[in-house]
């Protein structure tokens, strides 16, 4: 199969491609300029040697940026995957994208299962949503997975930030009012091709097994690294960012694992992905 991935530069599109590596596949990534999905002629060029498969791993990923830029965030998290949907529908290619956990409103006390109500409470939330929306309108046959805390040994991410945060100063607060499921990048890479190689195609969730809070996460990097840093709760309000985090994000697993094995659980993941973090 031929396979082109979008954004392979970034934390989950590296993951893709150490993996694809490893495949029989041929692969191909382009990154932008090259590709830019606000352009439709940009992303005609990118498929004009008609892969089977596109995996999207491009995104306006900055939640609180969008919040003051939000057509920005649309352009490329809604808009940009209608034009990318549709141009694979024309070719016949099966197209991969990731969504997020943004999508739901955040306050519920129970996991998430895959046809939750969407209600979108920040703007790259809605931004996310209609790329969901615009997904399921272009025609394309696809595999949307939503993901969350995403995380890898590379990147600018939780897990990298308190390890570092951790060796150097004496005290740390995490907020412990926030839960959701973990997800390492390599993880979600596995997960998203066995779904794919299973047949899978519509809407699942992608994340390590397990639930924990930012404060619990936290936690466990502290000690896992050893570190001299003590990790003290704080609450959302104490915390305040210009988008509001949702207090409870975990996903309902359920419709996954019915298809393909469940991810380790997170602080399995946590700690292999801390024996290999790439220099600072």
């Amino acid at each position: 199969m031929s396979v082109l991935l979008i954004s392979p530069d970034g934390m989950l599109g590296h993951a893709f491609e150490l993996a694809l590596a490893g495949r029989s596949d041929r692969h191909r990534g382009v990154k932008f300029p090259e590709v830019d999905l606000r352009d439709e002629a940009s992303v005609a060029r990118a498929l004009g040697d008609r892969p089977k498969l596109v995996i999207n791993c491009a995104a306006y990923t900055d939640v609180d940026a969008a919040e003051t830029h939000e057509d920005d965030a649309s352009a490329v998290n809604g808009l940009g995957v209608g034009v990318l949907g549709r141009a694979c529908a024309s070719i016949g290619a099966t197209l991969v994208h990731f969504g997020t956990d943004y999508v739901f409103s955040g306050d519920a006390s129970t996991p998430y299962p895959i046809d939750a109500p969407i209600a979108p409470r920040t703007a790259y939330g809605r931004s996310k949503a209609m790329g969901e929306t615009l997904l399921r309108e272009s025609g394309a046959d696809h595999l949307l997975v939503r993901t969350s805390w995403l995380y890898a040994p590379w990147g600018k991410n939780f897990v990298r930030t308190i390890a570092k945060a951790a060796s150097e100063r004496d005290a740390l607060r995490v907020v412990n009012d926030q839960r959701g499921r973990p997800t390492s990048a390599e993880g979600l890479v596995t997960t998203t091709l066995a779904l794919l190689d299973a047949g899978a195609r519509g809407t699942f969730h992608g994340s390590d097994s397990g639930e924990c809070t930012w404060f619990e996460l936290a936690q466990h990097i502290v000690s896992e690294t050893k570190a001299r840093a003590r990790v003290e709760p704080c609450t959302t309000e104490e915390f305040p960012r210009p988008a509001p985090r949702p207090r409870y994000s975990v996903f309902d697993l359920a419709a996954t694992h019915a298809r393909v094995a469940p991810a380790p659980p997170w602080q399995a993941a946590v700690s292999d992905v801390l024996g290999r973090l790439s220099p600072f």
